[in-house]
């Protein structure tokens, strides 16, 4: 296991409160409406103090937009699909608190040692080996960089670059929201031979074109992968897929705290009771002490639009005006035939459009090792992020010519198996969306939300974000009860650098900004 590097990481201590719900007398029951990693991590924090807990997901299997399911080759073999790589960073404290419930050594999780960026030009940035601590790996980085130059990081404009060596949450929300990125990078000069960097590495992690990005997701994402936190760049992969390695394992665990997990069961409305809530699903009525609704944006509209008598008129439409970002499709392939050995185990290409990432899933992932190892073959897979086309058909042959153009041995491949996901059910962090953003408490006692949309008032995002506001959600209705929660970690909330923190608060800053 790699130990967190970081002494400055932050840690939220637990709220205090009883250690178990049988000493209240009669366990309180709670629903979590949602089986992806935030409805997962609020149901562990939640069972493993008493609380008898209902897990409703309405797809057959568990992890959300990070699960697996079953598939069957055009010869009959049986292979597990996804919706694609995730990088599970060092930093994701709270993500990777939860993964250690059945993995405590993270032994099921395996190390990329490179996060390689192709620009269109064919120049490689590359992030191996750079020092951890800031601002040397910023430095060392634009000292080696073939499209970040030393001459580039003297050329950036001081003053309004300042905010992503300073963030803090929400301040920066509240100084750059209503800019879009592809703008704040505009007015720093960063240099145009290297956006490719911020925008792979960063805005179209979000799935979101640059100028529909919010410029302090951008920020806060530089700080939480790069300026602000000293576990770097380099990130670890399961080693076998996401059900096997990590879903399954922790279903296991919940069972065994009496979680009671129902795939295959959506939610239809939420209702009040005196005491509580009712559920409706599957045309049954159940009740509860206590709700989490940790569901996809799409899911958690339909949810609170159904449910006329749960929340303010306000609160209501916080909700009802959270968007998604644009489709993005998985394109998967099994070829007849391996790709050459020295390729990078994933490679970033956003700026070889429509293509934004390679991943040779045979180089780090148990089945497609034993796959490729049998057949000789390899197993190799395309993304393409905020989609501009509905033309899904179009859309994968150009992504397999950049393939065919970026690794030429894959020319004349065989593709003798081949799965295609085309999605848009992830959030949108769009210009000026942060202050009505709904939150993890809400109006109503014992009802919170949980997911990678929801705020959280710490420098995190997408996987982690998603698992800091489990913890969070499984907090607020913990204390509700008078029960002792979970600590929330997270990188610091604010600039490595004593006097750039002190010049960004000061009047002239601020009144510049």
């Amino acid at each position: 296991m790699t130990l967190p590097r970081d002494s400055r990481r932050v840690t939220r201590q637990a709220p205090p409160g009883l250690a178990d719900a049988a000493l209240l007398g009669r366990r309180p029951t709670a629903a979590v409406v949602g089986g992806g990693i935030a409805g997962l991590t609020a149901a562990t924090g939640l069972a493993e103090r008493g609380v008898q807990v209902t897990v409703f997901e309405r797809e057959h299997h568990l992890g959300g937009r990070v699960g697996g399911w079953r598939e069957r080759l055009p010869d009959g073999g049986a292979v597990t699909m996804s919706r694609g790589f995730h990088a599970f960073f060092r930093q994701y404290y709270n993500l990777r608190a939860l993964l250690t419930r059945t993995d405590p050594r993270l032994d099921r999780l395996t190390p990329l040692t490179d996060y390689p960026l192709l620009d269109a030009h064919g120049r490689i940035d590359t992030f191996a080996g750079l020092p951890r601590t800031p601002p040397w790996n910023a430095v060392a980085f634009a000292l080696r960089s073939p499209t970040f130059t030393r001459k580039d990081l003297w050329h950036l404009s001081g003053r309004e670059a300042l905010p992503l060596a300073t963030v803090s949450v929400p301040e920066i929300y509240h100084r750059l929201d209503r800019t879009d990125a592809a703008t704040f990078l505009d007015k720093i000069n960063f240099p145009a031979a290297a956006k490719h960097l911020a925008f792979e590495v960063f805005s179209r992690s979000f799935f979101a074109d640059p100028r529909d990005l919010s410029a302090a997701e951008l920020a806060t994402m530089f700080h939480l992968y790069f300026l602000g936190s000293s576990e770097g760049l380099v990130f670890d992969v399961p080693t076998e897929p996401f059900t096997q390695a990590l879903w399954d394992p922790l279903a296991d665990y919940l069972s065994g705290r009496r979680v009671d997990i129902r795939t295959g069961t959506p939610v239809t409305g939420l209702g009040r009771t005196a005491p509580g809530f009712a559920i409706e699903s599957g045309g049954r009525t159940e009740y509860f002490d206590g709700v989490v609704l940790a569901c996809d944006v799409a899911g958690l509209r339909e949810i609170v639009a159904a449910s006329p008598d749960v929340g303010t008129e306000a609160w209501r439409a916080g909700v009802g005006a959270l968007r998604t970002a644009p489709p993005f499709l998985v394109r998967r392939l099994w070829l007849d035939r391996p790709v050459e050995a020295h390729r990078s185990p994933f490679l970033g290409t956003g700026s070889i459009p429509p293509l934004d990432n390679i991943s040779l899933l045979d180089r780090y992932e148990g089945e497609a090792r034993r796959w490729a190892a049998r057949t000789g073959g390899a197993v190799v897979e395309l993304h393409a992020y905020a989609a501009t086309t509905q033309d899904t058909s179009g859309l994968e042959k150009a992504l397999e010519k950049r393939l065919h153009e970026i690794y030429p041995e894959t020319l004349d491949a065989r593709v003798v198996g081949e799965f295609t996901l085309w999605r848009d059910d992830c959030p949108l962090f769009g210009v000026g969306d942060f202050a009505r953003r709904p939150t993890v408490e809400t109006p109503v006692p014992a009802l919170a939300l949980a997911g990678d949309g929801i705020r959280i008032d710490l420098p995190v995002a997408l996987m982690e974000r998603a698992a800091a506001t489990g913890w969070a959600a499984a907090n607020s209705l913990l204390g509700h009860w008078g029960l002792a929660g979970h600590p929330i970690r997270s990188v610091p909330n604010q600039g490595r650098i004593g006097l750039l923190n002190k010049l960004s608060a000061s009047k002239y800053f601020t009144e510049a900004c």
